[in-house]
C-alpha cells in the first residue's frame, strides 16, 4: 500500500490561499463557453453556445464527470478555477472555527463542500478517481465536481504509483483546489452485502482512524467527516454513526493530538442519530 511519503512529491500538496470573487452570470457564461470549446473538441462534438448559462453549466458538469484524467492546459484550469471559486463563494463558506466543540467534536448539518476546514473527508470508491456517472448526486461526485479536474488528475497519479485499487479502510490526501477546505482526504468504506459483518465494522472504523492519522501526518488542525459507507454502500446509518463516534473519540483520547473534528450530516435522520450517539457515548 502506498504511504504519504511514497506520493507526496508526485502531486502538489502545498496549500495556497484562495480568492473568492463572485462573478456575474454573464462572466460565468463566457467562462462556460471557453470550457465547453475545449470539452466539446475533446469529444469530437460541435459547439452550441446559444444555450442559456444554466444549461451550459449542466453540460460542463456532466462532461467533466465522464472525462478521463487527461492533462489540461493552464488556460483551461484558469477558466475552471475562476468559475468554480465564484460558485463556491455563492454557495456560502461556513467557518468551522465558530462551531461549538465538546471534547474536540462538533456536529453540523449541511453541504460539506461549504466547510472552511483543513480537510474534508470524501467517501471514495476503490479507483479513487471519483464518480464517472454524469450528474450523479453521490458525495464523491459532488466533491470532485466542485473541487475541479485537478483532484482526479492527482488521484490518478497516486493510483498510477500504487499500481492497484485503493484498499478499503485506508486514506489518501489531495489539495481541495476550489473548495473552501485546504485538503480532501479520500477513504474507501465497506460496501455491505446482505448484512453487516465484523469485517465491515473493522473497515469502517479504519476509515476514520486512517483519515485522522493522515491529518496528523500533515499537521492539520481540523477535519470534517461525512457519513462514510451509508447510502448506496448499505451500512445502516445508526450503526455507522456509533462506529464513527467511537473510533474518533478513542483516537483523540489515545493520541492527544489537538484536532477539531466535525461530523457532517446531510439528512435530518443522520443529524438526529448523531445527536443521540454523541449524547450517549462517553
Amino acid at each position: 500500500m502506498l504511504t504519504l511519503d511514497d506520493y507526496k512529491n508526485s502531486i502538489d500538496l502545498q496549500y495556497k490561499e484562495k480568492e473568492w470573487k463572485i462573478l456575474s452570470e454573464s462572466e460565468k457564461s463566457d467562462l462556460c463557453d471557453s470550457l465547453l470549446s475545449v470539452l466539446l473538441e475533446e469529444r469530437n462534438e460541435i459547439a452550441a453556445f446559444c444555450y442559456p448559462y444554466s444549461v451550459k453549466r449542466e453540460l460542463i458538469w456532466g462532461y467533466l464527470n465522464q472525462r478521463q484524467p487527461n492533462p489540461v492546459s493552464k488556460e483551461f484550469l484558469q477558466w475552471q478555477d475562476e468559475l468554480f471559486t465564484s460558485e463556491t463563494a455563492e454557495r456560502g463558506i461556513v467557518d468551522t472555527e465558530k462551531f461549538t466543540y465538546e471534547s474536540g467534536i462538533a456536529l453540523w448539518r449541511g453541504d460539506i463542500t461549504r466547510l472552511q476546514v483543513d480537510a474534508i473527508v470524501n467517501a471514495a470508491n476503490n479507483s479513487l478517481l471519483g464518480c464517472f456517472i454524469p450528474h450523479h448526486k453521490c458525495i464523491d461526485n459532488v466533491i470532485h465536481s466542485r473541487a475541479g479536474v485537478q483532484v482526479r488528475l492527482d488521484c490518478s497519479k497516486i493510483m498510477g504509483a500504487q499500481g492497484e485499487a485503493e484498499p478499503s479502510g485506508c486514506a489518501k490526501i489531495t489539495l481541495a483546489y476550489n473548495l473552501p477546505s485546504k485538503y480532501i482526504i479520500h477513504t474507501v468504506g465497506p460496501m455491505v452485502a446482505l448484512r453487516v459483518n465484523d469485517n465491515d465494522r473493522r473497515i469502517l472504523r479504519n476509515c476514520y482512524i486512517s483519515s485522522l492519522n493522515l491529518a496528523r501526518a500533515m499537521f492539520l488542525k481540523s477535519i470534517a467527516f461525512c457519513c462514510i459507507s451509508t447510502g448506496i454502500f448499505g451500512f445502516p446509518n445508526d450503526e455507522a454513526a456509533a462506529i464513527a463516534v467511537g473510533a474518533v473519540k478513542n483516537w483523540l483520547l489515545e493520541t492527544k493530538y489537538p484536532i477539531k473534528v466535525v461530523f457532517n450530516t446531510y439528512l435530518q435522520k443522520d443529524q438526529e442519530i448523531y445527536e443521540d450517539v454523541l449524547k450517549n457515548t462517553k
